[in-house]
């Protein structure tokens, strides 16, 4: 899929760019330095640049077509950055044509929030995230396309012809800072190409200083222990300023004629910072057909002179020399020895229809999202949802934090595809989020894990949700299975860790945190999976008993009388399923849109706030919608009871819910699946999370998601990684049935993992949401099945994708646990 910018506006007052002189063809680096000296000459730079502090600061469109960081080996399970193993902390992100929001120190810990160009010409003046249409492939692929590295070519082509920008993007491994290669070509005389740097140091846009240092861009906050970030080419720059966003930066400059004519050394000379930018203006392109190549590095460090050095040891290395060191060479562990690490790939590459280019990349992707600091923090995604439309002032993680639940997802992605050593790591990381006594603030009953956290454990969000308690103990469990922790281990990790939990689980108890002062009486939990709801939700609840199956079954191992009682509660909560959250006076009918209390099969409700789905119980309020009747609201929760084990695919009232799920007669609010077309023209679905879910655009004015504060006609929209879920689904029906054979084998993985890679961008990211074609279409236009701006790459999203294709490749639900359905068989 292309990315088409917006059409091209003249400048106001037209005129031709004045063009320079400086021939690039036979012009030396002294040559140009001398004509830069003169052109400076000829209008004096100013000392400060006025305007603060510039514009409101935001992020940067959140549906990333790349993202990358450099492939780093653990030393005894950790990252040790050595002379013989230098440990890069830079992180980067791809969107819109452009370099969007790059971290450095902590995966959250935001330096820029875009780095473009914008390009004068005759009687305009682009930028290049607007005006362009943009390309992206890999840089390095294997002989079947896979993709070998994080490493990306963007070409973005004027959307007149006028011009061309090709792009090469990777970070060095051996060094904090990110290449650039780029290489301009100018289809018409006279362009004039400008580099455009928005500084967000230290996660925040609003409290920058931005400066012209020689031939260098710099840039830091007010704060004494700032980050610097330092930009530096090796073609100079004819001019450069410094200004504020929106009303002294170069943008503004050059938009009254075409020329950037007003020079500021500095934001600020007396420590006041702002939403400050760089701008450099490069030679001219004075032929048609002249092209200029420049490397660019962005260096990053704690000190001035560490982040210039920094910067210029990248250049000096050169591009060939990074980009192989990226990729792996005899001095560097890469990225491509990872992937050959990665021993399933190879058969599972076998059970897609694209020859294993999604699969590959998702495990780049996946492991891209770890925090090099606090190694195994696997994080949600390495993006701000609706960034564009969410304010920078005061930093946030977004989606690049901790949640257990999306935690355990990416552990088990690793350990399908063959990377016992992550999950690992990642599972004894764990213990960091984990309630205890000594947690800051907390009083109350322990054992349960952080709704949401930094990757360093700083708490942020303090709900209790009781999968994200159980699924630590599954993933230990899961663990243990496979080998990857001893008997012994997994004796002391339950003994320390997953006991408390499972104890959680069974008597939950008073939890006093931050805002969150309340009583937990599991199975109800206080928020289900979409951090929404209070009571008895299936999805909750199938981890609940599973958590306490497998807890059970190490309990026996290490020798705990406990055992006995996870056992039995998770017998009783089976037991309880269809009172506690099945309806039988349902208002949904499988195939129209009527509500007609008491006619439908039992089903499954989304949840129910006090374990009486009979009722007229309404849910809470949420993202703007009111809350409906119970029974109005499905959720495909429900499969995940049958993905773990604690009930069979062919259950009655599992299939009742699929068929209400399938209905696409309801309206449009209470509908969850939807059809998208496949690249072999086949309809392949799409799933919501629920009905009446309004995380996402409204419908009516097209704005992001509570972009002027929550409405009722916000929409949640479908989310791919659902279309694995029903596959899982599906695949468990087959085998329970006794009808899987290699033809419905294929049908299935041309149904829901060509489904899956239908949801991926050109650059192979998979996102949070899609678009399902309802309401309006936004600033973006956006076409069905595309990726809306919530969350790109979705690191649950590409874990469900790798553990489909494990599935399919062994003919077995990975997720599912064989002891659960074992101890809960009737």
């Amino acid at each position: 899929m292309l990315t088409l910018h917006s059409p091209r506006s003249a400048i106001s007052t037209a005129v031709t760019a004045s063009l320079l002189g400086l021939i690039l063809t036979g012009c030396s680096p002294s040559d140009t330095a001398t004509k830069v000296e003169t052109a400076a000459s000829a209008s004096p730079i100013q000392t400060v640049a006025p305007g603060a502090p510039g514009a409101e600061p935001t992020w940067a469109f959140s549906g990333k077509t790349g993202i990358g960081t450099s492939y780093e080996p653990y030393i005894n399970g950790q990252y040790q950055d050595q002379a013989t193993n230098p440990v890069s902390k830079v992180w980067f992100s791809v969107a819109q044509g452009i370099l969007t929001e790059t971290m450095f120190g902590l995966i959250h810990n935001a330096q820029l929030k875009e780095l473009q160009f914008v390009i004068s010409g005759n009687g305009f003046v682009d930028t290049e995230k607007d005006n362009t249409i943009s390309t992206i492939e890999y840089l390095d692929t294997d002989a079947q396309g896979r993709p070998l590295s994080l490493a990306y070519k963007l070409i973005n082509k004027d959307i007149e012809g006028k011009y061309q920008i090709e792009k090469h993007i990777f970070t060095d491994p051996d060094r904090n800072s990110l290449m650039m290669k780029v290489t301009f070509t100018a289809f018409e005389a006279g362009i004039t190409p400008h580099l455009y740097v928005n500084p967000h140091i230290d996660n925040s846009g609003a409290n920058d200083i931005a400066s012209v240092e020689g031939q260098t861009l710099v840039a830091h906050t007010s704060d004494a222990n700032s980050t610097v970030m330092t930009i530096k080419t090796d073609v100079d720059f004819v001019h450069a300023s410094a200004g504020f966003v929106g009303t002294s930066d170069g943008i503004i400059d050059l938009q009254d004629n075409g020329q950037l004519d007003s020079y500021y050394h500095t934001t600020s000379d007396t420590n006041q910072g702002g939403n400050v930018a760089l701008t450099a203006q490069y030679p001219t392109l004075t032929k048609a057909n002249d092209s200029l190549t420049m490397n660019l590095a962005i260096g990053f460090a704690k000190d001035k002179a560490s982040s210039l050095a920094t910067a210029q040891a990248t250049l000096d290395a050169g591009y060939d020399a990074v980009k192989q060191a990226y990729l792996g060479d005899d001095k560097h562990i890469g990225w491509k020895d990872y992937l050959g690490s990665l021993s399933p790939l190879t058969n599972m590459s076998a059970n897609t229809t694209d020859n294993g280019k999604l699969l590959y990349a998702s495990a780049l992707v996946l492991k891209a999202q770890e925090d090099k600091t606090h190694a195994g923090a696997l994080i949600a995604s390495l993006s701000n949802p609706w960034g564009d439309t969410v304010s920078a002032k005061v930093g946030s993680t977004g989606y690049k934090a901790v949640w257990p639940r999306d935690f355990y997802q990416c552990a088990m992605a690793f350990l399908a595809m063959g990377d016992t050593q992550t999950p690992k790591v990642a599972f004894e990381y764990l213990k960091k989020v984990q309630v205890n006594q000594q947690t800051p603030g907390f009083a109350g009953t322990p054992g349960w894990f952080l709704q949401k956290t930094h990757v360093d454990g700083q708490i942020e969000w303090v709900g209790v949700q009781l999968d994200q308690t159980a699924m630590p103990i599954m993933l230990g469990w899961k663990l243990w299975q496979a080998g990857v922790l001893t008997d012994t281990e997994i004796t002391l990790w339950y003994q320390d860790m997953l006991k408390p939990a499972a104890d959680f689980l069974v008597s939950g108890g008073n939890v006093k945190l931050d805002w969150n002062e309340t009583n937990i009486s599991p199975p109800s939990t206080q928020q289900e999976r979409w951090e929404e709801q209070a009571g008895f939700s299936p999805s909750t609840t199938s981890a609940i008993i599973a958590g306490l199956v497998a807890a059970s079954d190490m309990a026996t191992l290490a020798k705990d009388a406990h055992a006995s009682t996870y056992l039995e509660l998770a017998q009783k909560l089976q037991s309880q399923l269809e009172a506690t959250m099945v309806t039988t006076s349902g208002l949904l009918s499988a195939t129209d849109s009527a509500h007609t209390e008491g006619n439908a099969a039992p089903y499954y409700v989304r949840i129910s706030p006090n374990g009486n789905p009979n009722t007229a119980d309404k849910l809470l309020d949420n993202n703007g919608k009111p809350g409906l009747d119970q029974r109005l609201i499905l959720d495909g929760g429900f499969l995940e009871l049958v993905r773990y084990g604690v009930v069979d695919a062919q259950d009655p009232v599992i299939k009742n819910s699929v068929m209400l799920i399938d209905n696409q007669q309801l309206e449009d609010n209470l509908r969850v699946k939807y059809e998208f077309t496949a690249k072999d023209g086949s309809k392949v679905p799409g799933f919501r999370r629920y009905g009446n879910d309004g995380y996402g655009e409204d419908i009516v004015t097209g704005l992001s998601y509570a972009e002027k504060g929550n409405t009722e006609d916000q929409r949640g929209r479908v989310w791919p990684f659902f279309t694995g879920e029903r596959g899982h689904y599906e695949l468990a029906l087959a085998k329970s049935a006794g009808n899987l054979t290699p033809d419905s084998k294929k049908a299935l993985i041309n149904t829901y993992v060509q489904g899956m890679e239908t949801f991926a961008n050109q650059g192979l990211m998979l996102p949070e949401q899609a678009w399902d074609g309802v309401g309006n279409p936004t600033r973006y236009n956006y076409k069905m099945g595309d990726g809306t701006n919530s969350a790109t790459p979705l690191a649950w999203t590409h874990a469900e994708y790798v553990k489909l294709v494990r599935s399919m490749t062994d003919e077995q639900v990975w997720d599912f646990y064989p002891v659960v359905s074992q101890k809960l068989a009737k």
